[in-house]
């Protein structure tokens, strides 16, 4: 990993576009000049710079690692409750799909707050533990809730309440919508810095064996299924325009996370408030970027050399 990240953050701290997430008071109170970048590689060797040692909470970066709870937890048949194609709608869209009543994939609200509700647990706070315990697996270390973040999620999320009826309604979900949208919005109140959310993404790119512990989290295939799915929905209606000028899977969060895998090289986390239209951190997608030009890694890259 052959990359000055002083020099690539002192290059993206200059951009001063994009506004701060103002949903609930935690994302509205963040500091707008955050910026931390990590890498971790899929032999374990990692490198930081910036402020990758703050924490915040993960917010929609979760999504990769609770569709592939959902996937291990079922043996595969979350599946079949949840679709995989890209919407090019907005995140919070209050929309199934046509005929199934099943949300369109794992990376937009409804799908998540589905593959939450899927995750092994006879009740509410069981299924919040085992998701705790399962993102603690792909960081490597321990977790915790932030639980004003996390109260505030579920008061405030109107939308993410509709959704979960919605679903109700068409028979799409089993448990009651409070549950669902309370699972949901605890793991999206997890603490997480950039140096943990980059072994999350480094465990996807190694095959679901944790880099830096050697456990293997998920199986290969639950791997792959996610990051394949984070490629073409991972960053919403702005997926497209991701996968061509940075080319690497990624997920992207109102707190201004973006997490990326790149299969069988590395895992990479950038933080920085200040997001774009679309609900993408304005320089997490320029360090990606920059990163994806200096380390090679489009996934398509070999058809310009």
């Amino acid at each position: 990993m052959d990359v000055d990240l002083d020099e690539l953050i002192a290059r993206v701290r200059t951009h001063r576009g994009g506004a701060v997430d103002e949903s609930i008071p935690a994302l509205a109170s963040a500091d707008p000049d955050l910026l931390g970048v990590t890498l971790v590689g899929v032999d374990g060797v990692a490198s930081s710079g910036g402020d990758a040692d703050v924490l915040f909470s993960v917010q929609s970066a979760v999504k990769p690692f609770l569709f592939a709870l959902a996937l291990a937890d079922t043996d595969g048949d979350a599946l079949d409750r949840v679709g995989i194609e890209p919407t090019g709608e907005a995140f919070d869209a209050v929309k199934l799909e046509s005929g199934t009543g099943r949300p369109p994939n794992p990376m937009v609200n409804a799908g998540a707050i589905l593959t939450a509700a899927l995750v092994h647990g006879g009740s509410a706070d069981e299924r919040s533990e085992r998701i705790l315990r399962g993102l603690s697996a792909f960081a490597g270390r321990p977790l915790s809730v932030d639980e004003e973040v996390a109260e505030d999620e579920h008061l405030l999320g109107d939308r993410n309440h509709a959704l979960a009826h919605l679903m109700r309604s068409e028979g799409t979900l089993a448990i009651s919508a409070d549950d669902a949208v309370a699972a949901y919005a605890r793991a999206c109140a997890v603490l997480v810095d950039a140096e943990a959310l980059a072994v999350m993404g480094a465990t996807l790119a190694a095959g679901g064996r944790n880099p830096v512990t050697g456990d293997l989290v998920v199986s290969p295939a639950v791997a792959r299924d996610v990051v394949s799915v984070m490629a073409t929905c991972g960053v919403y209606d702005g997926s497209g325009r991701w996968m061509r000028s940075v080319g690497v899977p990624a997920k992207s969060s109102v707190s201004g996370a973006v997490v990326l895998a790149a299969p069988g090289v590395l895992g990479a986390a950038v933080i920085s408030p200040p997001l774009d239209e679309r609900g993408t951190s304005v320089r997490g997608h320029m360090a990606a970027d920059l990163l994806s030009a200096e380390l090679g890694l489009h996934s398509f890259g070999a058809l310009t050399s």
